[in-house]
């Protein structure tokens, strides 16, 4: 019984992983920027569609911050 606990708290422990940070970047592969905010005003200038994507990637591309949202 002491084991099948264990196991259980270490797989409700082990299952969980914190949420992704979404953030939008304009689709153009001119894009250096990303915005937490798909309202954000430094995507008024955007040509192509406005792309949803995780943090992460986003800064795997070479994108940084906004520079109205900093």
């Amino acid at each position: 019984m002491k084991y099948t606990l264990l196991l259980l708290i270490i797989i409700y422990l082990t299952s969980f992983r914190p949420p992704e940070t979404k953030v939008y970047m304009c689709g153009s592969t001119g894009a250096k920027k990303y915005h937490f905010k798909e309202t954000c005003r430094g995507l008024s200038s955007c040509r192509s569609e406005v792309v949803k994507t995780t943090l992460k990637q986003a800064q795997g591309y070479g994108l940084t911050l906004c520079g109205w949202e900093d």
